[in-house]
């Protein structure tokens, strides 16, 4: 079990700062991450938590999954490892000129 919690469905109004104190319910917040767009800043509405052991993560997502946080009811699960993706980049598309003959 890892301790690593995935946070899904947050409101756009909330802060690492009160992911923090409403996982401490559950035991020790090692750490916080909101995820955000990187061209506007805003909150993407999902986010990571890390608690100190694999009980205490397992005990969260026993006390969080479907309940309600600042009016959204949330879902709490253990993440999964990010996926190396492919870029989605074609350098025959878009922008600059292209000579036709």
């Amino acid at each position: 079990m890892e301790n690593k919690l995935y946070v899904g469905n947050l409101p756009y109004a909330a802060t690492e700062e009160d992911l923090k104190v409403h996982f401490s319910k559950a035991g020790t917040v090692t750490s916080t991450a909101l995820i955000k767009d990187r061209a506007t800043g805003r909150a993407k509405g999902f986010g990571f938590v890390e608690m100190s052991s694999a009980e205490e993560a397992q005990k969260a997502i026993g006390m969080f999954n479907g309940q309600d946080f600042m009016g959204r009811t949330i879902t709490v699960n253990v993440a999964k490892p990010r996926e190396d993706k492919p870029r989605n980049f074609d350098r025959n598309r878009g922008g600059g000129r292209q000579d036709r003959y």
